[in-house]
């Protein structure tokens, strides 16, 4: 079987498409049309969050490797805001596509791994054990060290499944703690690179990365070209291109010969029926479209400068 690296960029390479379109929604995000269909309350929210998000997905499926649903932008629905979770990842599962579920969990012990078993692994129910979400790969937090990761790696060996551990986030604050200078000069986010390195070297895979990969930012283009160099066979997931700032030409410095990461976009692809790039082309109505139309640009736009 191949491992999840491989498989990412299998669809990758599949797609010609380094893009993972971020699924982030908000009431406020959601086209009239959508809006028109269902009541205000939490369930019809709910509900209309998940037409909203098939009807993305049926509209770039064959064009997209990936989604990345965050996960808070459910939770804060409770209940029935985790079950269109739930039920978007089922759905892009059965598309075809690969569900990066962006968790940023972080904990020790047995906390730790009761958050793996719940989104990479397997539950004990009674008897048996359950699966509940169909995921392949989360996002982690290594700011509690081994301790907080191990369970994760151990569930990405046992099933098949990836994670990607935040080294050098794109957010404007995020040299507060990861750019602070240690006793030996380097920084905060080039030990995690480091570590990142020890704790993927048993999962590489038939391209050369491993399935403990990285999160950086694509709005730090020098820090994108310091970690390719510190960690050449952890593959990247790049946020921060389009709404957040990032360019194309600074993510490619992350790749080598096309390959090396996967750029998440959420607003600018969402909500394209907004942006001034596609409002006068594609009414409310036509969400999905304008989706499909920024997808294709961005696709191309990275590609011609990667490759």
């Amino acid at each position: 079987m191949r491992n999840a690296i491989d498989i990412l960029i299998d669809k990758i390479k599949e797609k010609d498409n380094p893009t993972v379109m971020g699924l982030d929604p908000r009431y406020d995000m959601l086209p009239e049309c959508i809006k028109s269909k269902y009541g205000t309350d939490v369930k019809s929210v709910c509900e209309g969050i998940l037409e909203f998000n098939k009807t993305l997905i049926d509209n770039t499926y064959d064009i997209v490797p990936a989604v990345k649903p965050q996960i808070a932008f459910y939770e804060m629905f409770g209940i029935e805001g985790m079950k269109c979770f739930k039920e978007t990842c089922k759905y892009a599962k059965e598309k075809g596509m690969v569900v990066i579920a962006d968790i940023k969990r972080g904990d020790i012990g047995t906390t730790a791994a009761g958050y793996s078993n719940a989104y990479l692994g397997e539950t004990l129910v009674g008897d048996k054990n359950e699966s509940f979400y169909d995921i392949d790969w989360v996002t982690v937090n290594p700011y509690l060290g081994i301790d907080g990761v191990k369970p994760f790696i151990e569930d990405c060996k046992k099933y098949n499944k990836g994670i990607f551990i935040l080294v050098k986030t794109s957010n404007k604050s995020s040299g507060e703690l990861q750019d602070l200078k240690l006793e030996d000069g380097k920084t905060v986010y080039e030990k995690v690179a480091e570590l990142v390195n020890t704790w993927g070297k048993d999962l590489v895979g038939e391209y050369g990365y491993s399935s403990v990969a990285s999160v950086v930012g694509a709005t730090y283009p020098i820090q994108i070209k310091e970690l390719r160099e510190i960690m050449p066979k952890s593959y990247f997931l790049i946020p921060g291109y389009g709404a957040q700032g990032g360019k194309a030409e600074d993510i490619a410095l992350g790749f080598k010969d096309g390959l090396g990461g996967i750029v998440n976009a959420s607003r600018s692809l969402m909500c394209a029926y907004k942006s001034d790039r596609w409002k006068d082309t594609y009414s409310d109505a036509e969400y999905a479209k304008a989706t499909r139309a920024e997808t294709i640009r961005m696709r191309d736009e990275l590609n011609s400068a990667i490759k």
